[in-house]
């Protein structure tokens, strides 16, 4: 029960690409629904097991075999958890659980479990870390010895995986060194045979660029909340900055999460990656529509409304749930389902209030509004996107906490998801440059003219 740490090992060693890439990459321990079929077939088993372990201890004369078995395993898991350095532990430990002592204790019918059961609590006591002091201070006030093992082995798995979370932590940036060098050598292998290889590359790049030196379409004249998300006249004219390689780099990877090319012609240095931008262009998709909605939503509802946070979290958790039907419906089906419930939830909301209900015609129009965000060329959704996209880029040149700190118009309701969607984002991006960067600054000097600032090396931002 308390084994499978080579499995764990195992586990690990799968995690070092996405440890190297600095991603969410703590190991945890699998649970099982309750209700599956893998949950309940092994909630019986470990049933059967204790039910059976209570048994043999309250035979006449006691059967300890199962008892000494995991006192055995008890003390290989404790001795695991423990440091090089901690010599003298090592050695109390060996002394208190000597099996030879144990089994001897055990044919004379004097092993006391429970009294050893207190050593172990006392142990783990001072090899856990501090989030695992209230479990082990429960344990303590158990006084069924079944019970108590079953406690002690689910408390010493958690401080197994503990463990092998300290030992990532401690070993990441020597993985993360290792496998910038590692890719890189590789792909330089394959680039010797294929002179071409990074043509796709060259072309992602030079498309970066060419995005870059042209202004973003003007928004159309719309009313109500599409007016007040359109940009400025003054905005509208401001004219592109001077190329960067940062500039160039950040619109290139921006470009991924909106790949609608051929995947033939997917950059080479981002192919491993390709998966990975295909999912988190999926959230941004929905995270543009999902603001879009929540925008048209507010400007129908005011204040009153949209002053309640419990009411803003109810038409998020709402909106999110139709969204996922858009990878199994058209978009346009889904957005009208968006938009009668949306609508719906405000009439519930202002008829609990006691205000004033929607107008039919208002009614109309928010429903055709809602609707017209499943175009790509509606206003709200063009502008919202825009302001995404301008938070990515930002996030990419100053980091997620800063970016967050003046976030453009129509996301404040949508923090939260930005920011882990941004996360991800950095932690992707700043990985492939860290492994492709001086290939990037070889292509990008073909692009920006020297007076532009090219002296900083991609590798080095």
């Amino acid at each position: 029960l308390g084994g499978g740490l080579v499995d764990k090992v195992n586990a690990v060693s799968k995690l070092s690409e996405k440890i190297g890439m600095n991603l969410d990459c703590h190991p945890e321990e699998k649970v099982l629904p309750p209700s599956s079929l893998e949950g309940r077939v092994k909630e019986t088993m470990h049933n059967a097991f204790w039910d059976h372990l209570k048994d043999q201890l309250l035979a006449t004369p006691p059967d300890f075999s199962c008892a000494l078995e995991l006192l055995k395993e008890i003390k290989e898991i404790l001795l695991s958890l423990l440091l090089p350095r901690q010599n003298r532990l090592r050695s109390e430990i060996e002394e208190a659980l000597d099996m030879n002592l144990l089994g001897q204790a055990a044919e004379q019918g004097a092993l006391n479990v429970l009294c050893v059961s207190k050593y172990i609590l006392n142990t783990m006591t001072l090899l856990c870390a501090p989030v695992r002091d209230e479990a082990v201070q429960k344990l303590e006030t158990i006084t069924d010895p079944v019970r108590l093992l079953r406690g002690i082995f689910q408390v010493l798995g958690l401080m197994k995986m503990d463990m092998v979370n300290y030992t990532v932590q401690s070993l990441q940036p020597q993985l993360q060194e290792h496998n910038i060098h590692y890719e890189r050598a590789k792909f330089q292998e394959l680039l010797a045979k294929q002179p071409s290889l990074l043509d796709h590359t060259t072309r992602w790049l030079t498309q970066a660029a060419t995005d870059l030196a042209t202004p973003p379409p003007p928004c159309p004249d719309t009313a109500d909340a599409a007016s007040a998300a359109c940009p400025s006249p003054g905005e509208a004219a401001v004219s592109p900055e001077p190329l960067s390689p940062r500039m160039v780099l950040s619109q290139g990877f921006l470009n991924l999460l909106l790949w609608d090319g051929d995947d033939e012609e997917f950059p080479e240095t981002l192919l491993r990656d390709r998966a990975r931008l295909r999912e988190l262009g999926a959230q941004l998709h929905r995270l543009t529509v999902l603001a879009s909605v929540l925008l048209v939503a507010g400007s129908f509802s005011g204040s009153v409304l949209f002053g309640s946070p419990q009411f803003v979290d109810k038409l998020k958790r709402t909106t999110k749930a139709l969204l996922e039907e858009f990878s199994s419906r058209p978009e346009a089906a889904a957005m009208l389902a968006v938009g009668e419930r949306v609508s719906q939830e405000i009439r519930q909301r202002l008829g609990d209030m006691r205000l004033a209900p929607l107008s039919s015609d208002s009614t109309v129009a928010l429903m055709g509004q809602l609707q017209n965000i499943s175009r790509k060329e509606d206003c709200v959704r063009s502008v919202i996107d825009q302001r995404i996209h301008l938070f990515l880029k930002c996030c990419l040149v100053l980091g997620v906490q800063r970016s967050l700190l003046d976030l453009p118009g129509g996301l404040a309701l949508i923090e939260a998801e930005l920011a882990e969607l941004g996360q991800k984002f950095v932690n992707l991006t700043h990985h492939n440059q860290q492994v492709f960067g001086p290939y990037y600054t070889e292509i990008l000097k073909t692009l920006i003219p020297p007076a532009q600032g090219l002296e900083m090396e991609v590798e080095s931002l």
